[in-house]
């Protein structure tokens, strides 16, 4: 993998920051990852080059292998990507309730700048939710505080409903009888597919039977 001369710099820049927390770089994923009990805590460094001008992105969250093992079995993801799918996942902006935010990077100062907010995002914000959210307790909570409001937490809200659902089950969350019926109505707003339905279904029956042990 050929990485450009901005990741080149970028990695330099915030490695030895993210090696102090135990993550590890992996340049061909785009990304820090450190592996957990439970699955791993990820950063991910989107750029995207627009003449001297670059726009980049910064995604984090977290997998949580039990969660995805079921969730991949009743989601349409292609095989290559499953490995890697999180299961919870936020931009900075997002997070900071910014919509659309990327850092813009044109000079040494901006670029200077920019990884200066990236640590102090992660000291101050980043790493905390990533460690709530390597919790069975910590995802139910964050996807399903508020079953009918879209989650800030996954890009794909039709993902939510599914992985919502276990966090749910798994964590015994008392009110998820009332969360199949809430997003089994999510997602008939969400997709006319007439196969997200059954495969909605075919996930409450398995959750519904399902022990651990």
């Amino acid at each position: 993998m050929t990485l450009t001369h901005f990741e080149t710099n970028l990695y330099q820049k915030l490695t030895p920051f993210f090696d102090e927390q135990q993550f590890a770089l992996l340049p061909e994923k785009k990304q820090y990852r450190k592996t957990t009990a439970t699955g791993f805590q990820n950063s991910i460094l989107s750029p995207a080059f627009y003449g001297a001008e670059t726009l980049l992105d910064v995604n984090f969250g977290c997998r949580n292998e039990q969660v995805e093992q079921i969730a991949q079995q009743f989601l349409n993801n292609l095989a290559d990507f499953r490995i890697d799918a999180n299961t919870l996942i936020v931009s900075i902006g997002k997070f900071r309730n910014i919509p659309y935010f990327r850092y813009k990077i044109a000079t040494d100062e901006q670029f200077d700048v920019a990884c200066a907010d990236i640590q102090d995002f992660f000291v101050e914000s980043g790493f905390a939710l990533m460690q709530q959210a390597s919790t069975m307790q910590g995802i139910d909570a964050l996807l399903n505080e508020q079953p009918n409001q879209p989650s800030r937490y996954v890009y794909n809200q039709t993902h939510r409903c599914y992985k919502g659902l276990i966090a749910a089950r798994l964590s015994h969350n008392a009110r998820f009888d009332g969360l199949v019926d809430s997003y089994r109505h999510q997602l008939t707003k969400l997709s006319q597919n007439p196969y997200e339905q059954i495969n909605y279904e075919r996930l409450v029956s398995y959750l519904l039977h399902y022990s651990a042990n």
